[in-house]
């Protein structure tokens, strides 16, 4: 039996999204900038991509803009707003666990000459909004937080991070990075005072190399690509017309009956932790309660389909190849950044013992898991982890 779930890596298409790849590629292949027929038929399955994307935001389709992925909405989002407002500040807010995205962006822009704060977490991988408040100053022009951990699947506190931006610097743009998040939870943009937002569409059974940004009505960046100023001179180059019907596609499957594929998702999600924790010394990270009690009264928010688990005495690495020798998937880590493993900023951010800094795995999920495979994976789990425990025991 083959088990997947490295889904938070990438994800498999759904069949209609192949199939309405392959009618672009080879049917409907005109230029959308070209003015005869091929080029309108073209141009027509953006206009419904974006109507099909805007519908699950609640936004306008002209706040859609296409990329090539997540990557590229991140670096459009943070370098392009921060440089569209560098008169008024050069001050910038993110948190300490981003992807490297976000990070690599940061760190282009700290040698530009802007100053960046980097916000720490607790152990369930949360910011604290009273450190957010701290680092808000007159001269802060943009705050980047990601909406759900691609490592942990532990959710920001993004309705309060946007309130108290809005309410302490109104001219600061508030960029997020959804790809972990869009697909496996209802986002509303204006709701929640998001200014600019990134997705990828392979995190959720469309292709890879293709995303999108959502950039608010009013809100102003400046372009980092250029050249013939297509989709409003935002983004230049001809548009990736099959992969851009494939992610409206793909959006258009995955929200419809929404809620109880989430539903169905969390309770996999659920079942997988209780089972695995019943191994020894098997330890959760990040919060093992979806969106419950901390035993505070703080409510926690975690996504429904990232578990990330550390087996103590056994190397990440060892235990990834034992479980795909008998057809299961997972990861070491975040699959975004390379395929060298390195410790994770994310679990040092959150406090894991040091000892399972080096054996930790996460599992991801997707609407098409099945219950067999998750009783599988457990199975599996149950079988190599002593086998493991054999070759490594001193």
């Amino acid at each position: 039996m083959e088990c997947y779930l490295d889904n938070s890596a990438t994800t498999m298409c759904y069949k209609e999204v192949a199939d309405i790849v392959y009618e672009v590629m080879t049917r409907d292949y005109g230029n959308p900038s070209s003015m005869h027929g091929k080029g309108v038929d073209s141009e027509k399955y953006i206009r419904d991509a974006k109507d099909i994307i805007a519908k699950t935001l609640k936004c306008k389709p002209g706040e859609i803009l296409f990329t090539s992925g997540g990557t590229e909405s991140d670096n459009l989002a943070i370098i392009g707003g921060a440089m569209a407002h560098k008169r008024e500040g050069n001050h910038i807010i993110t948190t300490s666990v981003e992807h490297p995205a976000v990070l690599e962006s940061m760190k282009y822009l700290e040698k530009q000459g802007f100053e960046v704060t980097y916000l720490p977490v607790d152990s369930v991988g949360e910011i604290s909004l009273e450190d957010l408040e701290k680092a808000l100053i007159p001269g802060t022009i943009l705050v980047s937080i990601m909406y759900t951990n691609n490592e942990i699947g532990s959710c920001m506190p993004i309705e309060a991070a946007g309130k108290l931006i809005r309410e302490k610097c109104p001219g600061c743009l508030f960029h997020v990075d959804a790809v972990q998040g869009y697909g496996k939870m209802r986002i509303n943009p204006k709701k929640l005072n998001i200014d600019l937002m990134s997705v990828s569409a392979h995190k959720i059974h469309g292709p890879k190399g293709i995303g999108f940004l959502y950039v608010a009505d009013n809100v102003r960046i400046l372009p980092t690509i250029y050249g013939g100023g297509q989709q409003g001179g935002m983004r230049s180059g001809t548009e990736n017309v099959p992969g851009i019907a494939g992610l409206g596609k793909a959006a258009k499957i995955l929200f419809d009956d929404f809620e109880t594929k989430m539903d169905e998702l969390r309770e996999l999600k659920d079942y997988l932790i209780d089972e695995v924790t019943k191994l020894p010394d098997v330890v959760i990270n990040g919060p093992a309660k979806q969106n419950g009690d901390d035993g505070t009264g703080r409510i926690i928010y975690s996504a429904p389909h990232i578990v990330s688990l550390s087996v103590r005495g056994i190397r990440a690495e060892v235990l990834l190849h034992a479980l795909e020798s008998k057809g299961v998937y997972v990861s070491s880590g975040s699959a975004c950044a390379s395929n060298k493993p390195a410790i994770s900023a994310t679990l040092q951010g959150i406090g894991v013992e040091r000892e399972l800094l080096d054996s930790t795995i996460r599992l991801s999920l997707s609407d098409m898991t099945t219950r067999e495979e998750i009783e599988y994976c457990v199975k599996a789990l149950e079988e190599v982890i002593p086998m493991l425990r054999k070759y490594t025991r001193h």
